[in-house]
């Protein structure tokens, strides 16, 4: 395999969180000792429980949050302590679409300013060439010309996030992070702009980070998918393959609450409790406190992920020993 175009080492983000005058501040650990790689043109399914860390990481890897410990390459080069302006060239390569276009559209801004801004940025073309490229992007995600007079606040959710779309795209960037991109649309408008990212993601052989808590969405559009729990990976491995055979408890339970992909030889594996506090992290597994499986080891001894002879990667000191059958 050829080296990644994004590649995470031990990465980590963790928040002080004040108590009060005189109170010892509290570590919320966002982000704990994550570990991967993401292949050009590769999508990378992220996915899990809202608060489990996954838009902290998006942020994280992009040098938007300056992570705590750990590094962050892309291309092969360190980015984990570059400056803002160390950072803008490698912009042009490295893009987000944000969940809720309005929030990240100005809406003081007609949408020809909004797509033609990044190119004014990066001193791109003349003013007539980023006019074309312009019309160009508009028409790549299905917006007509007539738009470019309009403000944000005259489109519908999906149209505002074809938008963001355009803009995160018109660099022609090397890697697009989603960052729960569908989860504020409608069911309806949210095929359209899967397809439209699925199509963008062809045209361009971008490779994609996909994050959303929504494992059914994540399956379509994914080649592998990386499964979080409070902070950690808990298992990676090819799409398919995954969600018709998961090891991980978690990625067991994520599953079964979705119909269409519940394995029938999976019976359902409900959770019980609630998330534990990322400024209260347990002692060993941080799924321990919810998992049907657990074991006195699993209580003071935290898993790491191990690799499969299939490649897949998994986070429990006794994924072998569940048999299939069982939730």
């Amino acid at each position: 395999m050829t080296d990644a175009l994004l590649r995470a080492e031990n990465l980590s983000l963790h928040f002080p969180q004040s108590q009060g005058f005189l109170k010892p501040k509290l570590l919320l650990r966002a982000v704990d000792g994550v570990r991967f790689a993401l292949q050009q043109g590769e999508t990378l399914g992220l996915v899990g429980e809202s608060g489990c860390g996954k838009s902290s990481l998006g942020k994280a890897l992009l040098n938007l949050h300056r992570p705590t410990s750990g590094t962050v390459a892309f291309e092969g080069r360190d980015i984990t302590g570059l400056s803002a302006a160390q950072m803008r060239p490698l912009r042009r390569d490295m893009q987000m679409v944000f969940q809720d276009p309005f929030e990240s559209l100005n809406s003081r801004h007609t949408v020809a300013t909004i797509l033609e801004e990044p190119l004014i940025i990066h001193r791109l073309g003349s003013s007539s060439w980023r006019r074309r490229r312009v019309n160009e992007l508009l028409e790549l995600v299905g917006l007509p010309s007539s738009a470019l007079s309009k403000y944000p606040h005259e489109f519908s959710g999906g149209q505002r996030q074809r938008i963001g779309i355009a803009r995160a795209i018109a660099l022609e960037p090397k890697l697009l992070i989603c960052d729960e991109a569908v989860s504020a649309l409608d069911v309806s408008v949210q095929a359209q702009i899967l397809n439209l990212l699925l199509d963008i993601q062809q045209r361009l052989s971008l490779a994609m980070l996909f994050i959303s808590h929504d494992i059914s969405v994540v399956k379509h559009m994914s080649d592998r998918i990386a499964v979080m729990y409070l902070g950690e990976l808990v298992e990676i491995g090819d799409a398919q393959s995954l969600c018709e055979r998961p090891a991980h408890p978690y990625t067991r339970a994520l599953l079964s609450a979705v119909p269409q992909l519940a394995s029938p030889t999976l019976p359902q594996a409900a959770l019980s409790g609630d998330m534990p506090s990322p400024m209260a992290m347990p002692e060993g597994c941080r799924f321990a406190g919810r998992c049907p499986h657990q074991r006195a080891e699993c209580l003071t001894q935290p898993p790491r992920l191990e690799k499969r002879h299939d490649g897949r990667e998994i986070a429990c000191h006794f994924w072998r020993e569940i048999p299939d059958d069982l939730p």
